[in-house]
């Protein structure tokens, strides 16, 4: 029989860095829930998904292209690459298709880190640029987010990031909006900081969470492109199109960062349905703005229901809200599971006390701060 013990037998196979890392744990499945607990009605707000699901052109889309599965999809990804070109106002050259954005930013770490290089980024942010960096050997210098209590608090300081970029730096990953905090950095102040980075250093400037920017917060970063060409701009169809199943996201960059992006990418690393439902997403700008209004409803009904529970939460411009629940936060999600309601545990940010929210619809939002209020007043 096959030894099945905790120690693994090929350890010393692998390349050491390997051996340190901790897999990406994603927010609980609701048929994993099912299956542990029997529970029939479950709402899930632990990934930042979309609430609405996919729009009805991305529905159709996928219908249309089923016929085609048999056969493999483009890997260059014509069609959406010239449509996001189109949006964009810019070249096809500069596009770069992944797995979901966490794809676009693993063959980042893959092109440009390697032993003996440093890449920065700050306390709190997505624990993908971590995982990246050590898997390519690489040393993560983080920096410190500003204080609690503090103006800007949990948020990337970027003066502190800017102390630990030296010689051997390769890579800067800065999230805007950030995950799991929900802070965002002011236009002016992000494009202070990379104008003073030098220019052999990549600047990936991750945007999962763009689309959720009220339009007085929006600037077109893609714009910075011809005055930076160390920048890379990553996106997602996964949150606010409504995509996550199907998996696709991209960067904008110079071409001949993408040319590289490109060598390293996996051969058709998009699936067919996903590059034909985020075509049919990107115009659909009706789609958009009913998942940002949707949105800001849901972040004003969950801080509303903090505040009456006595609870602080850091505000959050994406479509997620993290809240101090306090030390007994393990325990507050596992008892919110028996009442049918997934979040999201974050000590693995460092985080322990903090439960991340996604926001849902209205009736969900309501389930949701229900069961926190009963569980509350269990522990």
């Amino acid at each position: 029989m096959m030894n099945m013990s905790k120690e693994n037998l090929f350890c010393d196979l692998a390349f050491e860095p390997i051996n340190g890392l901790f897999p990406y744990q994603p927010g609980k499945p609701i048929d994993e829930l099912q299956r542990e607990l029997g529970l029939k009605n479950i709402i899930k707000l632990a990934s930042n998904e979309n609430p609405l699901g996919p729009s009805e052109k991305v529905k159709k889309a996928v219908h249309d292209a089923l016929g085609d599965m048999s056969l493999y999809p483009d890997g260059n990804g014509f069609y959406l690459k010239k449509a996001l070109s189109e949006k964009l106002g810019l070249p096809s050259s500069m596009i770069t298709l992944g797995n979901g954005s966490n794809d676009v930013l693993d063959v980042i770490a893959r092109v440009f880190l390697t032993t003996g290089r440093e890449c920065v980024y700050s306390e709190y942010s997505f624990v993908v640029y971590a995982i990246a960096t050590q898997s390519v050997g690489a040393t993560a210098k983080v920096a410190k987010s500003f204080p609690v209590g503090s103006a800007g608090e949990y948020g990337h300081d970027l003066a502190a990031m800017e102390q630990l970029v030296g010689e051997k730096t390769s890579v800067i990953f800065i999230a805007n909006p950030n995950n799991p905090t929900g802070t965002w950095i002011e236009p002016d102040e992000l494009e202070g900081f990379i104008k003073k980075i030098p220019s052999h250093v990549i600047v990936v400037v991750d945007e999962a969470y763009g689309e959720y920017l009220e339009q007085k917060n929006c600037v077109d970063t893609t714009k910075w492109l011809a005055r930076y060409p160390n920048l890379i701009i990553t996106r997602t169809f996964s949150k606010a199109y409504g995509l996550a199943g199907l998996r696709i996201g991209y960067a904008v960059s110079h071409p001949d960062i993408a040319d590289l992006l490109n060598r390293v990418r996996h051969p058709f690393n998009v699936n067919s349905l996903g590059l034909v439902a985020a075509e049919a997403a990107l115009n659909d700008e009706a789609y958009i703005d009913k998942s940002r209004k949707l949105n800001q409803q849901g972040l004003d009904q969950l801080s509303v229901g903090f505040k009456k529970l006595g609870l602080n939460y850091i505000p959050s411009i994406g479509n997620f809200i993290s809240v101090n629940v306090g030390e007994k936060a393990g325990d507050i999600y596992t008892k919110l599971l028996h009442e049918g309601v997934i979040v999201r545990p974050i000590s693995a940010y460092k985080m322990p006390q903090h439960l991340r929210v996604s926001v849902g619809l209205q009736s969900e939002n309501d389930v949701f701060l229900s069961a926190l209020k009963r569980v509350m007043q269990d522990v």
